[in-house]
């Protein structure tokens, strides 16, 4: 397997202070850290671009870097991403931003350097294209939308 390769994006934090990391052993996310020098107050329905401190080489084109909410912070403060996942293709080599959404209705202080979001590495699978008249059929067919109740 590649290894990530990461670049510190930052003049007021080091590797140490912005490297994402596994909290735990089974932990399928790297906690993303917020790159920013003072306390930024998110206001309810406020969205914000908050820099990672960050840029990363997936090392194929097979692979995409997918950005998550934390999910104690979407629970406990309402704080989730603007984008709802974000994607980092394989050929993008830019500081990675976070776009936080304050969606309580309390005001939010994002410290420097709190964990703010959770990057998770997955496959991908580049598909061929084939336009065609019909498609296969199943037994759901196009039902979809709660077709199948409540």
């Amino acid at each position: 397997m590649d290894k990530l390769k990461v670049k510190i994006i930052s003049n007021i934090y080091t590797a140490e202070d912005l490297l994402p990391e596994y909290k735990t052993e089974g932990s399928a996310g790297m906690d993303l850290k917020a790159a920013v020098k003072e306390e930024i107050i998110l206001k309810p329905g406020e969205r914000k671009l908050i820099p990672a401190g960050i840029a990363i080489s997936l090392g194929n084109k097979k692979t995409v870097a997918l950005i998550y909410s934390r999910s104690g912070l979407a629970t406990k403060h309402g704080i989730g991403l603007a984008n709802g996942v974000g994607v980092v293709d394989s050929d993008y080599r830019g500081e990675i931003f976070c776009p936080l959404i304050n969606l309580s209705d309390r005001d939010f202080t994002l410290k420097p350097l709190e964990r703010m979001a959770q990057l998770i590495i997955a496959p991908v699978h580049i598909m061929d294209i084939d336009v065609v008249e019909d498609l296969d059929t199943t037994v759901r067919g196009s039902g979809g939308f709660g077709h199948t109740g409540r």
